[in-house]
């Protein structure tokens, strides 16, 4: 039941944002009534709450996971790269969420991630510096920026691609396919060095 009524917050959330999504709302889309809701979440504040430490526990048990089974850099990138993106795709609410509460409220996301995303955000950056020493990453790349943009790209297309993409006349589900794609290119291209051939 915990997880239906995150599920459901998080697109009510999203859609409608915090102030305007009322407690009743998120019961009727559950299908519970609003006394069963807080008894699961006391407050519309804790429900809040839980549905952010959810989405950013994901990225803090599952990213350690995904790093130590990919053996080589390429494949931590590409294996980062595509469990983030699946994320996201899997539930473009989530990425929608994330952009609207750093917009309304970025002091209490900085906390949530230094909290959550903090560790394994310094992981990935020791993972590029070791590619750098390698000769394997480029050595003009600031490895911070470098995970801060990829993430923000990554979470801004989910987000924004279906309005972003009218600007070329198109629709949904092939210009956002297409922009993950270029996404992943960019991400690789401004990473790595050229292999010799």
């Amino acid at each position: 039941m915990k997880d239906r009524i995150i599920q459901a917050a998080t697109r009510l959330f999203a859609d409608q944002g915090f102030a305007a999504t009322s407690v009743q709302a998120i019961a009727d889309a559950v299908g519970i009534r609003k006394p069963s809701l807080l008894y699961h979440f006391g407050s519309k504040e804790e429900l809040r709450q839980a549905v952010l430490e959810n989405m950013l526990l994901h990225w803090k048990e599952d990213l350690p996971r995904v790093l130590a089974a990919a053996q080589r850099g390429r494949d931590r990138l590409n294996a980062v790269l595509t469990a983030m993106i699946d994320f996201f795709i899997e539930e473009p609410h989530r990425a929608k969420l994330l952009v609207r509460e750093m917009l309304d409220r970025p002091d209490a996301m900085r906390k949530l991630f230094r909290k959550h995303l903090h560790p394994w955000t310094s992981l990935l950056t020791d993972y590029i510096r070791m590619g750098q020493e390698a000769g394997r990453v480029h050595l003009d790349l600031d490895p911070e920026s470098y995970v801060i943009q990829v993430v923000t790209m990554a979470v801004g297309t989910v987000a924004t691609g279906n309005v972003t993409a009218a600007m070329l006349g198109a629709t949904w589900a092939e210009p956002v396919e297409s922009q993950i794609k270029e996404l992943v290119r960019i991400a690789r291209c401004a990473l790595f060095t050229p292999r010799p051939t």
